[in-house]
C-alpha cells in the first residue's frame, strides 16, 4: 500500500445557498461549523435544495484523487450499516480504494457534511460527524498501517478521547506520516496539540495560510517561512491567488495560481491538492514538480461542482 488515509467518513451533500441563507443561520462563510444535534442538523437540510450527494470527507477525497492517479491506495474510516453507510463504501471501492473497515449498525447513523455554496463560489460547511467521529483505536488495522508507506490524517478527526487515540496509534505504527490541518476552526480548537503534532511528530503537513498562520499566531508570512526552516519538516501551503509553497529543511519552492479559471465550487481544492503532492512525492519528483502537480489537480476541481471528478 502506498499510501494509506484514516479520516472521518463523511457523505457530502451538496446545495447552493444565498448569502442570506448564511447570515440567517448564524454560520461564519467559508467555515466549518460542527452540528451535534442530530434534530437542529436535519432542520437546517430540510430547508435546502440538494444537488448533489457524494461520498466524502477531506482525506478520504485526496485518496480518491490519488488512486484516479494510479496510486495504490487505502482507506480507513468510521460508517455505520444504513443507506448513506451502504453508498460511503460502494463509492470507495467504485474508485478501486481499499476501505479497511467493516460495518456494522452504529447507535449514531454515518456522518453527513452540508456544503453550502454560494454564488462566490466559497463553500460553507456544517457537520454532523454521526458515527464518524466515534472512531476508536480498534476500528485502525495496525498491519495495514505498517504496511503502507505514508499514512495521511486530517484535522478533522482528532478530537479528545477514542477519535485522540486512534490518531495516535496511527502516528505511532506508521512509517512517515502526513496530516492536512484542515480547518482554522480545527487549528483554533485544537491548537497546542496540532503545534505539538506539527513541530515534532509528523513528517509532512498540508496548510493553507489562514490555517497555519492562525498556529503558530505569525503576524506575516515571512514569520511562516521562518518557522517551517526552524523545524525542518515538510510544510506545504497553499495560498489562495498567491499560489503555494513548499518548504523542507533550506529548500524553498513556490508556484503561481493558474489564472483565468471558471470556478465553480472551492470545495476539493485542499484535497485533491494534497492528491497530486503526494501522488509527486511518492512518484519520486522534485518538490517543484509536486507543487506543479497539485496545482494542477486543484485548479481542474474548482471547475465542476463537488470534490471528486
Amino acid at each position: 500500500m502506498k499510501v494509506l488515509g484514516i479520516g472521518n467518513a463523511i457523505v457530502d451533500v451538496i446545495c447552493k445557498v444565498e448569502d442570506d441563507f448564511i447570515i440567517k443561520n448564524n454560520l461564519t462563510k467559508g467555515l466549518m461549523k460542527l452540528i451535534f444535534d442530530q434534530s437542529e442538523f436535519s432542520n437546517l437540510l430540510s430547508n435546502l435544495k440538494i444537488e448533489k450527494t457524494i461520498s466524502g470527507g477531506s482525506v478520504a477525497n485526496s485518496i480518491v484523487g490519488l488512486s484516479q492517479l494510479g496510486g495504490k491506495v487505502g482507506f480507513i474510516g468510521k460508517i455505520s450499516d444504513d443507506n448513506f453507510g451502504v453508498k460511503y463504501e460502494e463509492g470507495l471501492k467504485k474508485e478501486n480504494v481499499n476501505f479497511f473497515y467493516t460495518k456494522k449498525k452504529e447507535l449514531l447513523p454515518t456522518g453527513t457534511c452540508l456544503i453550502l455554496i454560494t454564488p462566490d463560489s466559497e463553500r460553507t460547511m456544517c457537520t454532523f460527524l454521526g458515527t464518524a467521529g466515534k472512531i476508536n483505536k480498534n476500528d485502525l488495522d495496525a498491519n495495514v498501517i505498517k504496511k503502507s508507506d505514508l499514512v495521511f490524517l486530517e484535522g478533522y478527526l482528532w478530537d479528545e478521547g477514542d477519535p485522540k487515540e486512534a490518531f495516535e496509534k496511527a502516528i505511532n505504527l506508521s512509517k512517515k506520516t502526513a496530516m492536512s490541518l484542515s480547518d482554522k476552526f480545527c487549528v483554533d480548537r485544537h491548537k497546542p496539540n496540532f503545534l505539538s503534532l506539527v513541530k515534532d511528530k509528523l513528517d509532512l503537513v498540508f496548510a493553507n495560510e489562514g490555517e497555519i498562520t492562525s498556529l503558530i499566531d505569525a503576524k506575516n508570512f515571512d514569520e511562516v517561512v521562518s518557522f517551517g526552516r526552524e523545524i525542518k519538516k515538510h510544510l506545504v501551503i497553499t495560498r489562495g491567488e498567491r499560489g503555494a509553497i513548499s518548504i523542507y529543511k533550506d529548500e524553498i519552492k513556490e508556484i503561481d495560481a493558474k489564472k483565468d479559471l471558471k470556478v465553480i465550487d472551492l470545495t476539493g481544492a485542499g484535497d485533491l491538492f494534497a492528491s497530486g503532492y503526494l501522488h509527486g512525492l511518492i512518484n519520486n519528483f522534485s518538490q517543484k514538480e509536486c507543487l506543479i502537480k497539485a496545482t494542477e489537480m486543484s485548479s481542474k476541481i474548482i471547475q465542476q461542482i463537488g470534490a471528486r471528478f
